[in-house]
């Protein structure tokens, strides 16, 4: 497994002791929210309540199975909500 880093809003940082980022093993978008909520506890209800996910800009959708490695750029968002 690869080590990746996740960006974090700002809002998610209160339960992270205040990180912006979070480096985790994880080789699936997946393995990624398991291991974030893993490592950081407090984020698991949030995670489970639903997020977005951008990967190298592209937002995804249902895409716990796309791969992640070292190289690319993850962040984590309030989930997007049309209307």
């Amino acid at each position: 497994m690869g080590q990746v880093t996740v960006h974090l809003w700002s809002g998610l940082r209160r339960l992270t002791d205040g990180a912006e980022t979070v480096e985790v093993e994880a080789d699936t978008v997946g393995e990624m929210l398991d291991a974030l909520s893993e490592a950081h506890p407090g984020v698991k209800p949030v995670l489970d309540a639903g997020v977005s996910v951008a990967v190298n800009g592209e937002i995804l959708n249902g895409g716990r199975h796309k791969a992640v490695s070292p190289e690319d750029e993850i962040f984590l968002m309030q989930r997007m909500k049309g209307g």
